[in-house]
């Protein structure tokens, strides 16, 4: 199976990481990630919530359950033995280090990222590619379009406040994250279903 670590940058919105790892719990790819990808995204996902009125204990603890889950549902997923090859890639961010590290322990054949600037091509070990999470996604759902599009519908049974159609998340994943190739994909793939 095709393994791909995800960046925080990807994981921190709420829909997009619901909607990438869906379609990973659907079977269309394997998700890695470093414990420093999860430490940035609990520290993000508690800073997020408090900014929205939550009080910050109660911030911690959502932002810790997420984390939760993510291990539960990809128990797998979190690489591990990368730290020695942190700083020697010579990327301009030294902090981006360990995405490549973990992604080279992890088997992974991609990087996805909405950081790709920091992690140029040409410092990347041969087989390594960056991609962010719209083309990631769009190429994802071209692999199996019909399971990608299951991934969305179960996305759209989980919510309830307010209730979201998967028309309704097409919408989102475009007008957020730009992913109108994947959803052009979707689309078509909802369409010869209700056609059938």
């Amino acid at each position: 199976m095709f393994t791909a670590l995800l960046d925080t940058s990807v994981l921190w919105p709420s829909l997009q990481r619901d909607f990438l790892l869906s379609m990973a719990a659907e079977g269309l790819y394997r998700p890695v990630w470093s414990q420093a990808v999860l430490d940035e995204l609990v520290r993000g996902e508690t800073s997020k919530r408090v900014r929205r009125g939550a009080n910050p204990t109660a911030a911690q603890d959502a932002a810790a359950w997420l984390f939760q889950q993510m291990q539960l549902a990809f128990d797998d997923a979190c690489v591990t033995g990368w730290e020695p090859l942190e700083g020697t890639y010579g990327l301009p961010d030294p902090d981006d280090e360990h995405l490549v590290a973990a992604a080279v322990v992890g088997g992974a054949g991609v990087i996805v990222s909405d950081n790709i600037k920091d992690l140029p091509v040409q410092l990347l070990p041969p087989g390594l590619a960056v991609v962010s999470a719209a083309r990631f996604a769009a190429d994802t759902v071209s692999v199996a379009p019909e399971v990608a599009l299951r991934a969305v519908r179960a996305i759209s049974e989980r919510y309830s406040t307010p209730p979201r159609s998967v028309v309704d998340l097409f919408d989102l994943l475009r007008a957020r994250y730009s992913m109108d190739e994947a959803v052009d994909l979707l689309t078509d793939a909802l369409r010869s279903l209700t056609d059938d």
